[in-house]
């Protein structure tokens, strides 16, 4: 499985753990910048993140900004995007097993790297259940068109 991760200045401080979560399960990822503290505008990151997933480029990822609420919002707008703002491990289980999530986005403001950790792991190993989980995620790429 390949991620594509991407971050602004606020979620920087969460992506070597990312990084890491990443790498112990074995995967592969794509890292879309930003490498510096510098501040950035975080819609440039979620959309080169968002693309990369939606085109299939990448399996899934992972986006980073000060809350992760922005960055989320942003990835959004991206047709094919289903990107979940978590901030704790139920959420993290639940975007993937009944709403398909194919991008993950926490804060660097509100999560510790220790969090930011678990979370990717958690993402990136929960299954999609499906069943009636399925109509309602079909219903979410309805609204796109």
């Amino acid at each position: 499985m390949k991620i594509a991760i991407g971050c602004d200045h606020g979620g920087i401080v969460l992506k070597d753990a990312v990084i890491r979560a990443i790498t112990d399960l074995g995967m592969e990822y794509e890292d879309f910048g930003t490498y510096t503290d510098a501040s950035v505008d975080y819609p440039d990151y979620a959309e080169k993140v968002g693309r990369s997933v939606a085109a299939g480029e990448a399996d899934r990822g992972v986006l980073l900004c000060g809350t992760g609420i922005g960055i989320s919002i942003a990835a959004n707008k991206i047709k094919g995007i289903r990107a979940a703002h978590v901030t704790d491990a139920f959420q993290a289980e639940m975007c993937r097993a009944h709403n398909d999530a194919n991008v993950l986005a926490m804060g660097g403001r509100v999560n510790s790297p220790e969090d930011a950790y678990n979370f990717t792991k958690i993402f990136l190993t929960t299954a999609f259940q499906g069943g009636r989980h399925l109509r309602r995620v079909e219903k979410i790429s309805a609204l796109e068109k």
